[in-house]
Protein backbone atom coordinates (compact mmCIF):
# COMPACT_ATOMS: atom_id res chain seq x y z
CA UNK A 1 0.00 0.00 0.00
CA UNK A 2 1.39 3.39 -1.29
CA UNK A 3 2.00 6.27 1.87
CA UNK A 4 -0.60 8.21 2.86
CA UNK A 5 -1.55 11.57 1.91
CA UNK A 6 -3.89 13.86 3.33
CA UNK A 7 -5.95 17.16 2.74
CA UNK A 8 -9.05 18.95 4.04
CA UNK A 9 -12.27 19.26 2.49
CA UNK A 10 -15.74 18.98 4.26
CA UNK A 11 -14.57 20.93 7.43
CA UNK A 12 -12.39 18.12 8.10
CA UNK A 13 -9.02 15.94 7.17
CA UNK A 14 -9.33 13.49 4.46
CA UNK A 15 -6.17 10.72 4.27
CA UNK A 16 -6.23 8.64 1.39
CA UNK A 17 -3.93 5.58 1.17
CA UNK A 18 -3.14 3.36 -2.28
CA UNK A 19 -3.84 5.87 -4.59
CA UNK A 20 -1.42 6.85 -7.62
CA UNK A 21 -0.41 10.87 -7.92
CA UNK A 22 -3.30 10.74 -10.86
CA UNK A 23 -5.86 8.79 -8.91
CA UNK A 24 -5.36 10.77 -5.98
CA UNK A 25 -5.53 14.26 -8.14
CA UNK A 26 -8.72 12.68 -9.16
CA UNK A 27 -9.67 12.07 -5.27
CA UNK A 28 -9.12 15.62 -4.44
CA UNK A 29 -11.17 16.89 -7.32
CA UNK A 30 -14.28 15.22 -6.27
CA UNK A 31 -14.04 15.85 -2.83
CA UNK A 32 -13.34 19.70 -3.63
CA UNK A 33 -16.60 19.36 -6.70
CA UNK A 34 -18.33 17.86 -3.57
CA UNK A 35 -17.96 20.89 -0.76
CA UNK A 36 -18.55 23.49 -3.93
CA UNK A 37 -22.19 21.90 -4.22
CA UNK A 38 -22.76 20.70 -0.80
CA UNK A 39 -21.17 23.50 1.71
CA UNK A 40 -23.89 25.33 3.94
CA UNK A 41 -20.77 28.36 4.32
CA UNK A 42 -20.28 28.98 0.61
CA UNK A 43 -22.62 31.65 -0.79
CA UNK A 44 -22.47 29.92 -4.53
CA UNK A 45 -23.35 25.94 -3.23
CA UNK A 46 -26.08 24.56 -4.93
CA UNK A 47 -26.96 23.94 -1.62
CA UNK A 48 -27.32 27.73 -0.44
CA UNK A 49 -29.20 28.47 -3.48
CA UNK A 50 -32.04 25.46 -2.87
CA UNK A 51 -32.70 26.56 0.46
CA UNK A 52 -32.82 30.21 -0.71
CA UNK A 53 -35.17 29.30 -2.96
CA UNK A 54 -38.86 30.46 -2.44
CA UNK A 55 -40.10 28.08 -4.80
CA UNK A 56 -42.20 24.97 -3.45
CA UNK A 57 -40.25 23.13 -6.80
CA UNK A 58 -36.69 23.25 -7.17
CA UNK A 59 -34.93 21.46 -10.04
CA UNK A 60 -31.49 20.56 -8.98
CA UNK A 61 -28.59 18.79 -10.16
CA UNK A 62 -28.46 14.79 -10.84
CA UNK A 63 -25.87 14.34 -7.75
CA UNK A 64 -28.04 16.80 -5.60
CA UNK A 65 -31.17 14.59 -5.91
CA UNK A 66 -29.26 11.34 -5.66
CA UNK A 67 -27.70 12.93 -2.11
CA UNK A 68 -31.67 13.74 -1.22
CA UNK A 69 -32.40 10.18 -2.09
CA UNK A 70 -29.77 8.51 -0.48
CA UNK A 71 -30.71 11.12 3.01
CA UNK A 72 -34.59 10.28 2.45
CA UNK A 73 -33.91 6.09 2.67
CA UNK A 74 -32.24 6.94 5.40
CA UNK A 75 -34.83 8.58 7.56
CA UNK A 76 -36.73 5.96 6.19
CA UNK A 77 -34.87 3.47 7.47
CA UNK A 78 -34.30 5.03 10.83
CA UNK A 79 -37.69 6.07 11.27
CA UNK A 80 -36.80 9.75 11.08
CA UNK A 81 -33.95 9.55 13.38
CA UNK A 82 -31.23 10.25 10.54
CA UNK A 83 -33.00 13.17 9.05
CA UNK A 84 -31.90 16.18 6.61
CA UNK A 85 -33.93 18.92 7.32
CA UNK A 86 -32.19 20.23 10.43
CA UNK A 87 -30.45 22.95 9.14
CA UNK A 88 -32.49 25.79 10.97
CA UNK A 89 -31.78 23.55 14.40
CA UNK A 90 -28.05 23.33 13.50
CA UNK A 91 -28.25 27.14 13.17
CA UNK A 92 -30.34 27.87 16.08
CA UNK A 93 -27.87 25.88 18.63
CA UNK A 94 -25.35 27.95 17.16
CA UNK A 95 -23.64 26.02 14.34
CA UNK A 96 -23.54 29.11 11.70
CA UNK A 97 -20.35 29.51 10.54
CA UNK A 98 -17.54 26.76 9.94
CA UNK A 99 -16.72 25.10 12.98
CA UNK A 100 -12.59 26.38 13.02
CA UNK A 101 -14.59 29.80 12.88
CA UNK A 102 -17.02 29.28 15.72
CA UNK A 103 -16.30 31.08 18.88
CA UNK A 104 -18.27 31.03 22.49
CA UNK A 105 -21.41 32.67 22.09
CA UNK A 106 -22.80 34.02 25.14
CA UNK A 107 -26.42 34.73 23.37
CA UNK A 108 -28.99 31.90 24.52
CA UNK A 109 -29.72 29.23 21.71
CA UNK A 110 -32.57 29.83 18.93
CA UNK A 111 -36.21 28.01 19.49
CA UNK A 112 -36.08 24.20 19.08
CA UNK A 113 -36.59 23.48 15.02
CA UNK A 114 -37.69 19.34 15.09
CA UNK A 115 -36.76 17.64 12.21
CA UNK A 116 -39.49 17.79 8.89
CA UNK A 117 -38.42 14.97 6.75
CA UNK A 118 -41.36 13.85 5.52
CA UNK A 119 -42.45 17.58 4.32
CA UNK A 120 -39.78 16.60 1.01
CA UNK A 121 -40.28 14.83 -2.20
CA UNK A 122 -38.06 13.77 -4.74
CA UNK A 123 -39.84 13.39 -8.52
CA UNK A 124 -36.50 12.72 -10.67
CA UNK A 125 -34.79 15.90 -10.47
CA UNK A 126 -37.60 17.96 -9.31
CA UNK A 127 -37.06 18.72 -5.40
CA UNK A 128 -40.97 19.67 -3.46
CA UNK A 129 -40.52 21.39 -0.07
CA UNK A 130 -42.66 23.99 2.00
CA UNK A 131 -40.84 27.16 0.93
CA UNK A 132 -38.59 28.01 3.76
CA UNK A 133 -37.98 24.36 4.84
CA UNK A 134 -33.60 24.19 4.69
CA UNK A 135 -31.56 21.37 4.37
CA UNK A 136 -28.05 20.24 5.39
CA UNK A 137 -26.74 16.74 3.55
CA UNK A 138 -23.39 17.28 4.85
CA UNK A 139 -23.39 14.08 6.98
CA UNK A 140 -24.69 11.70 3.96
CA UNK A 141 -22.65 13.35 1.19
CA UNK A 142 -19.43 13.60 3.06
CA UNK A 143 -19.97 9.40 3.78
CA UNK A 144 -21.24 9.05 -0.40
CA UNK A 145 -18.26 10.77 -1.13
CA UNK A 146 -15.90 8.16 0.74
CA UNK A 147 -17.44 5.65 -1.13
CA UNK A 148 -17.06 6.68 -4.38
CA UNK A 149 -13.71 8.04 -4.04
CA UNK A 150 -12.73 4.50 -2.83
CA UNK A 151 -13.85 3.45 -6.12
CA UNK A 152 -11.34 5.38 -7.92
CA UNK A 153 -8.25 3.23 -6.06
CA UNK A 154 -6.57 0.61 -8.44
CA UNK A 155 -6.14 -2.18 -5.44
CA UNK A 156 -5.36 -2.12 -1.82
CA UNK A 157 -6.12 1.38 -0.22
CA UNK A 158 -8.64 3.25 2.44
CA UNK A 159 -10.16 6.67 2.03
CA UNK A 160 -10.86 8.46 5.52
CA UNK A 161 -12.68 11.82 6.10
CA UNK A 162 -13.74 12.83 9.61
CA UNK A 163 -14.76 9.52 11.16
CA UNK A 164 -16.18 7.69 8.04
CA UNK A 165 -13.55 4.97 6.66
CA UNK A 166 -13.82 2.55 3.92
CA UNK A 167 -11.27 0.53 2.89
CA UNK A 168 -10.37 -2.12 0.08
CA UNK A 169 -8.46 -5.00 1.28
CA UNK A 170 -7.62 -5.50 5.01
CA UNK A 171 -7.28 -3.10 7.68
CA UNK A 172 -6.10 -2.10 11.34
CA UNK A 173 -8.16 0.45 12.36
CA UNK A 174 -7.62 2.62 15.62
CA UNK A 175 -10.85 3.00 17.90
CA UNK A 176 -11.56 6.41 19.75
CA UNK A 177 -10.50 4.79 22.79
CA UNK A 178 -7.23 3.89 21.33
CA UNK A 179 -7.90 0.20 21.18
CA UNK A 180 -7.74 -1.51 17.19
CA UNK A 181 -10.05 -3.20 15.14
CA UNK A 182 -9.06 -5.41 11.71
CA UNK A 183 -11.32 -4.70 9.24
CA UNK A 184 -11.69 -7.15 6.85
CA UNK A 185 -14.12 -5.35 4.46
CA UNK A 186 -16.42 -2.63 4.29
CA UNK A 187 -16.75 -0.15 5.89
CA UNK A 188 -16.24 1.85 9.59
CA UNK A 189 -18.36 5.44 11.01
CA UNK A 190 -17.80 6.82 14.02
CA UNK A 191 -20.57 9.73 15.39
CA UNK A 192 -19.61 12.03 18.30
CA UNK A 193 -19.54 14.95 19.94
CA UNK A 194 -15.61 14.99 20.75
CA UNK A 195 -15.14 17.53 18.02
CA UNK A 196 -17.76 19.73 16.76
CA UNK A 197 -18.25 21.28 19.39
CA UNK A 198 -19.22 25.17 20.54
CA UNK A 199 -20.22 26.96 23.20
CA UNK A 200 -23.74 28.97 23.15
CA UNK A 201 -25.97 30.69 25.94
CA UNK A 202 -22.78 29.23 28.56
CA UNK A 203 -23.30 25.82 27.84
CA UNK A 204 -22.05 23.50 25.43
CA UNK A 205 -23.31 22.98 21.80
CA UNK A 206 -22.48 20.17 19.26
CA UNK A 207 -24.01 18.95 15.98
CA UNK A 208 -25.80 15.80 16.47
CA UNK A 209 -29.12 17.36 16.76
CA UNK A 210 -32.18 14.99 17.89
CA UNK A 211 -34.50 15.30 14.89
CA UNK A 212 -37.42 14.52 17.74
CA UNK A 213 -36.86 17.49 20.18
CA UNK A 214 -34.80 19.91 17.71
CA UNK A 215 -32.04 20.40 20.49
CA UNK A 216 -28.35 18.74 20.63
CA UNK A 217 -28.87 14.74 21.51
CA UNK A 218 -28.61 14.22 25.40
CA UNK A 219 -27.07 10.68 24.39
CA UNK A 220 -25.69 8.65 26.96
CA UNK A 221 -22.68 7.88 24.65
CA UNK A 222 -19.47 10.19 23.61
CA UNK A 223 -18.99 8.39 20.32
CA UNK A 224 -20.95 5.21 18.97
CA UNK A 225 -18.78 3.39 15.87
CA UNK A 226 -20.73 1.26 13.40
CA UNK A 227 -19.70 -1.27 10.72
CA UNK A 228 -21.19 -1.57 7.28
CA UNK A 229 -20.83 -2.78 3.63
CA UNK A 230 -20.40 0.64 2.49
CA UNK A 231 -19.72 4.24 4.29
CA UNK A 232 -23.60 5.20 3.94
CA UNK A 233 -24.50 2.75 5.55
CA UNK A 234 -22.10 2.97 8.84
CA UNK A 235 -22.52 6.53 9.38
CA UNK A 236 -26.07 6.23 8.81
CA UNK A 237 -26.48 3.40 11.44
CA UNK A 238 -23.50 4.83 13.82
CA UNK A 239 -25.74 8.44 14.18
CA UNK A 240 -28.87 6.63 14.70
CA UNK A 241 -27.58 4.28 17.58
CA UNK A 242 -25.87 7.34 19.09
CA UNK A 243 -29.33 9.59 19.23
CA UNK A 244 -30.82 6.49 20.42
CA UNK A 245 -28.87 6.03 23.37
CA UNK A 246 -28.74 3.14 25.64
CA UNK A 247 -31.50 1.48 23.05
CA UNK A 248 -28.74 2.06 20.23
CA UNK A 249 -26.93 -1.49 20.85
CA UNK A 250 -29.99 -3.33 20.88
CA UNK A 251 -31.08 -1.39 18.07
CA UNK A 252 -27.78 -2.16 15.84
CA UNK A 253 -27.69 -6.15 16.77
CA UNK A 254 -31.88 -6.00 15.76
CA UNK A 255 -30.36 -5.33 12.37
CA UNK A 256 -27.60 -7.02 12.56
CA UNK A 257 -24.60 -4.43 12.34
CA UNK A 258 -21.38 -4.29 14.80
CA UNK A 259 -21.51 -1.45 17.00
CA UNK A 260 -18.80 -0.06 19.60
CA UNK A 261 -20.32 2.12 22.40
CA UNK A 262 -17.67 4.74 24.14
CA UNK A 263 -18.83 6.54 27.07
CA UNK A 264 -17.66 9.74 28.80
CA UNK A 265 -16.02 8.31 31.37
CA UNK A 266 -13.94 6.47 28.88
CA UNK A 267 -15.70 2.71 29.28
CA UNK A 268 -16.71 0.95 26.12
CA UNK A 269 -20.09 -1.16 25.17
CA UNK A 270 -19.52 -3.77 22.33
CA UNK A 271 -23.10 -4.55 21.08
CA UNK A 272 -23.10 -8.70 20.30
CA UNK A 273 -22.90 -8.52 16.93
CA UNK A 274 -19.42 -6.74 17.15
CA UNK A 275 -18.13 -9.00 19.43
CA UNK A 276 -19.43 -11.99 17.31
CA UNK A 277 -17.64 -9.90 14.36
CA UNK A 278 -14.63 -8.01 15.67
CA UNK A 279 -10.90 -8.98 15.38
CA UNK A 280 -9.18 -7.31 17.94
CA UNK A 281 -5.17 -6.12 16.53
CA UNK A 282 -2.61 -5.96 19.75
CA UNK A 283 -1.08 -2.93 19.58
Amino acid sequence: MNATTSFRAMGCTVVVAGATRSQLDAIVSLFEERERTFSRFLPASELTTVNASRHAAVMVSEVFARAVSTALAAAEQTDGLVDPTLLEALEAAGYDADIRALEADPRPAGDAVPGRWRSIRLAGRALLRPPGLTLDLNGVVKSMTVDEAVALLPGPGFVSAGGDLRARGELDVALPDGSAVRLRRGALATSGTTTRRWRRGGGPQHHLIDPRTGRPSTSAWEQVTACGATCVGADVAAKAAFLLGEDGPSWLDERRIPGRFLAPDGSAVSNASWAAAAEPVCT
